[in-house]
């Protein structure tokens, strides 16, 4: 496959990327240290003076409300039902939050399983949130501790699953702008997502939001192609974080586009892709961003 590099003199000067201001983003709030995508999450990450951008994930309920959860189907690893009891393995999950109203959404528990893949994580007795209710939890706390937080917030959506799993990338587009412009934080948000469809909406309809490409697997490295299946130049390229090299930094710089990878969990790993130059790194473990 090849890697599109772009010679010297194309490169266009961006000054605002080669600065030294690391965009330090805590995934889904910091999921190894806490439960993921919850209100308290977000507000203990807040403490760690380096975390800049709280990074999350979002779905719609029945009644059209804005969640904050990576699932569209309540995920058996973090989820206690209402009746205290597990999903099992074995069992048919019906629980589509596309297909739950949101009084019936909170009453599921996703803080208190542990989680085997982050075994430190604390546990505690928390539901989904809304993004209203977190937006609103995040800038009460930045007032009081002199902090406004940026968000990078990721629309969930998967082509063939509209109107079963989630709107269709107009309407849940709108449903989130709509939030965030109410919000009033709409300077300080980023909208990312896999899926090009809300990408191309938000460029159409919402040329002033900054956008965030995720990709993912060794194609990544193939900047170029991946700009002419989305069509436009987004504001962040957000790789997959094993596939980014030099080359790949360099391209995204030359282009104008911050590039941010995901999601990195080890301080090795860390250092290398800020040796590369990338302007930004979503880990799991936000405790690992230190000089």
């Amino acid at each position: 496959m090849a890697i599109h590099l772009l010679t010297s003199c194309a490169v266009i000067s961006v000054s605002s990327l080669n600065s030294n201001n690391i965009d330090y983003q805590a995934h889904r709030g910091g999921r190894g240290l806490m439960p993921e995508n919850t209100i308290p999450a977000m507000l203990a990450v807040m403490d760690n003076k380096k975390v800049r951008t709280l990074e999350m994930d979002l779905a719609i309920t029945k009644d059209q409300l804005v969640v904050v959860s990576h699932d569209p189907i309540l995920n058996p690893i973090i989820t206690t039902q209402p009746d205290a009891s597990f999903i099992q393995a074995k069992e048919i999950n019906n629980n589509t939050i596309y297909q739950m109203d949101y009084a019936q959404l909170k009453k599921f528990d996703v803080g208190l399983k542990p989680h085997p893949a982050f075994p430190g994580q604390k546990k505690l007795a928390v539901a989904i949130p809304t993004l209203s209710d977190l937006i609103d939890s995040v800038e009460l706390k930045g007032v009081r501790i002199g902090r406004k937080m940026f968000y990078n917030i990721e629309i969930k959506s998967v082509e063939g699953k509209d109107s079963i799993e989630h709107p269709y990338p107009n309407e849940f587009v709108n449903l989130v702008v709509n939030l965030i412009e109410k919000k009033n934080i709409i300077t300080r948000t980023t909208i990312q997502s896999f899926d090009l469809r809300p990408l191309k909406v938000l460029h159409q309809q919402y040329p002033n939001i900054k956008t965030a490409y995720l990709v993912e697997g060794k194609n990544t490295a193939d900047v170029k192609m991946k700009m002419d299946l989305l069509g436009f130049t987004p504001t962040i390229y957000s790789p997959e974080y094993k596939y980014v090299t030099k080359e790949v930094v360099n391209y995204c710089h030359a282009h104008g586009m911050k590039i941010i990878p995901w999601t990195v969990n080890n301080k090795k790993d860390i250092d290398a892709l800020l040796a590369l130059g990338v302007d930004g790194l979503i880990s799991d473990y936000p405790n690992l961003f230190v000089d």
